[in-house]
């Protein structure tokens, strides 16, 4: 079994989840504050080391024709950080209408008050995982 970290990057926020490869399945686990857009560092450091995944996985925010947006430098950028900080494989995977698909699952489950973004965030990553796993013909 081969643990996989997945990252929903945001300026104000990250949604992060933890998978593995043998159920393809993803939990989420908390988000993490980003100040002006920059992530705390340290706090992604403690995931890494305390889950120890063979690689992760990172959101690619494209618009709706799948076109780049300001979000998806940003986020292109966090990836090659994230690389040379921590030298795991990185692999961004489309998450177009990952937030639209939570949003609407949480207010079916519970309405406006299920909508905290706190838990949006997360779960997206969650789904952004989950996606992958199918989605890859990656062995890990």
């Amino acid at each position: 079994m081969s643990l996989v970290i997945a990252f929903d990057f945001g300026t104000k926020k990250i949604g992060v989840a933890v998978g593995q490869n043998i159920t393809k399945t993803a939990r989420i686990l908390p988000s993490i504050p980003a100040i002006q857009g920059f992530p705390n560092w340290e706090f992604i450091q403690k995931i890494l080391i305390q889950w120890k995944p063979k690689c992760i996985v990172i959101g690619l925010p494209l618009d709706n024709q799948g076109e780049i947006q300001k979000i998806t430098k940003k986020t292109q950028m966090f990836s090659i950080i994230m690389k040379k900080k921590f030298h795991i494989p990185i692999y961004l995977h489309d998450e177009r209408f990952t937030t639209t698909s939570i949003k609407c699952n949480l207010f079916q489950e519970g309405g406006f008050k299920k909508l905290k973004k706190n838990n949006v965030d997360s779960l997206c990553a969650v789904l952004i995982l989950e996606s992958w796993f199918y989605q890859t013909n990656l062995y890990i």
